[in-house]
C-alpha cells in the first residue's frame, strides 16, 4: 500500500525568512475556486477584509464584521492546499485590548485553520502584536494607507508623499517589527518611502502600491484580473475576466432565447477537466 506524503503549507517563519531574497508573491482570495486556482502560483493567500467592498458593495471595509471574515477564511482554507492563508482581522475586533484581540484571533485560527492573522496599525498596535506572537499567534502587520482608519485619514489617499512625512510611518513600520510580526504590509505609500523602510526593517515588506523594492507584492485578486469597476492607479490588470463572464453570460441569454437547450441525455453530465 502507497502512503502519500501530505502537501505541507508555506508557514509564517518561510515568509520571514525571505527577507532580501527571491520576492513574494500574494494575492486576496475570498472563495474556494479562486484559492484553489492560485495556489500553485503564491507563497501566501490574504483573505482581506476586502471583501466588504469587493465582494459586498460595501463603501469602506469597515462594516465587515468577524463572523464574515470566518466565513470566508473557511472558504480560502478548503480551496488552497500548500499556500499559507492569512486573515484580516476586521475593525473592531481587536483594537479594544490584546486580551479581545487574542480572543478574536485564537477563534480566527481556530474556525478557519489559517496560519496567520494580519492587523493593521503602527506604533499604538505595536503592544498588542507582541502580546500576540508570545501567545502563539503568527502576526502580519499593516502600514501606512490603512484602510480601516479611512474616517480619520480623510480617504483613500497616498500616504508620505512629502520627506516630512515619512519618519512616524517609519517608526511605525519599525515598532511592528520589533513587536515580532513576521512580515508587513506597505500600501499606498511613496515609492521612495517604500524602499527606505525595506532597507531599515528586519522583516519582510509586502508592497501593494508601493515600492518594487518591496520584498513581495500582493493585489486584490479581482482588481488584477479586470472584474472590480474601480481599480486603483497601480494595479495592472493582468486579465479581463470580466469582459469574459459578460461574453459568457451573454451567449447564455442568447442560447435561451434562441431555445438551444441541453439534450435531457446530458445535463447531469460531469465535465472532467
Amino acid at each position: 500500500m502507497s502512503v502519500q506524503k501530505a502537501i505541507k503549507r508555506v508557514t509564517s517563519t518561510q515568509i520571514a525568512a525571505r527577507k532580501n531574497n527571491e520576492p513574494i508573491v500574494a494575492l486576496t482570495s475570498y472563495h474556494t475556486h479562486t484559492a484553489a486556482i492560485a495556489d500553485p502560483y503564491v507563497d501566501f493567500l490574504l483573505v482581506g477584509d476586502s471583501l466588504g467592498m469587493v465582494m459586498n458593495g460595501f463603501e469602506t471595509t469597515l462594516p465587515v464584521t468577524l463572523e464574515m471574515m470566518i466565513a470566508h477564511g473557511k472558504a480560502v482554507f478548503s480551496g488552497a492546499k500548500s499556500a499559507l492563508i492569512v486573515v484580516d482581522m476586521p475593525f473592531g475586533s481587536y483594537e479594544e485590548s490584546p486580551q479581545i484581540a487574542f480572543r478574536n484571533a485564537v477563534r480566527i485560527i481556530k474556525e478557519t485553520q489559517c496560519g496567520a492573522v494580519k492587523l493593521e496599525g503602527g506604533r499604538h498596535m505595536a503592544p498588542t502584536i507582541k502580546f500576540l506572537v508570545e501567545r502563539g499567534v503568527p502576526v502580519m502587520a499593516h502600514v501606512g494607507l490603512t484602510p480601516q482608519a479611512i474616517n480619520t485619514l480623510g480617504g483613500f489617499k497616498t500616504q508620505g508623499k512629502t520627506k516630512d512625512q515619512w519618519q512616524p510611518i517609519i517608526d511605525d513600520a519599525k515598532a511592528v517589527a520589533d513587536a515580532g510580526a513576521f512580515a508587513v504590509v506597505l500600501e499606498a505609500m511613496a515609492e521612495p518611502l517604500a524602499a527606505a523602510i525595506t532597507k531599515q526593517i528586519s522583516i519582510p515588506t509586502i508592497g501593494i502600491g508601493a515600492s518594487n523594492e518591496c520584498d513581495g507584492q500582493i493585489l486584490v485578486m479581482e482588481d488584477m484580473l479586470g472584474l472590480s469597476p474601480r481599480v486603483p492607479k497601480f494595479v495592472k490588470e493582468f486579465g479581463k475576466v470580466g469582459e469574459a463572464i459578460e461574453n459568457a453570460i451573454k451567449t447564455y441569454s442568447q442560447d435561451v432565447k434562441s431555445r438551444q437547450f441541453p439534450s435531457p441525455d446530458h445535463t447531469f453530465d460531469l465535465k472532467q477537466k
